[in-house]
């Protein structure tokens, strides 16, 4: 029986051998196309700031896992709202909803100059969040291009 490793990070491929999960395969393809979104807004915006490579490779990894906790609060909040039966329940859980994509916002911001300091700029509010919706965008488009895609055998 192949090898399964308690994480689930290694798993048992089609012909009987050990790979990569998929799910920590799209990880790392997330933190890639993150690198490349975050270098080209470094070039093309003025106030968005990486000293160098090694720094917007944390960067990327930093956004990573800031946004799937964003992600996984929101979608906690888009629950609450499915399971609102009251039009008060409803609108608090839209209210709920707003806070955390406005709030989201600044806690990128707030995490990036925790971590980094002025090595690392975003730059304001408004590139901020241009720059989550060009990351969420690139990393949906990326994984859609490959799960049509088998390695050659």
């Amino acid at each position: 029986m192949p090898f399964m490793s308690t994480e689930g990070v290694l798993e048992p491929d089609r012909g009987g051998g050990v790979g990569i999960s998929p799910r920590l395969a799209a990880g790392v393809v997330d933190i890639f196309v993150y690198v490349v979104v975050l270098n080209l807004f470094a070039e093309y915006f003025p106030t968005v700031i990486s000293e160098t490579f090694t720094l917007s490779l944390l960067a990327a990894l930093l956004l990573k896992v800031v946004l799937e906790v964003v992600l996984l609060v929101k979608d906690r909040v888009k629950q609450r709202f499915r399971r609102s039966t009251t039009r008060l329940g409803k609108v608090a859980a839209a209210i709920m909803l707003w806070l955390v994509l406005v709030g989201s916002k600044f806690a990128v911001l707030e995490a990036v100059n925790a971590v980094f300091g002025n090595r690392v700029s975003l730059g304001g509010f408004f590139q901020v969040t241009l720059l989550i919706l060009a990351l969420l965008v690139s990393r949906l488009a990326v994984r859609r291009l490959l799960q049509g895609w088998s390695p050659p055998t």
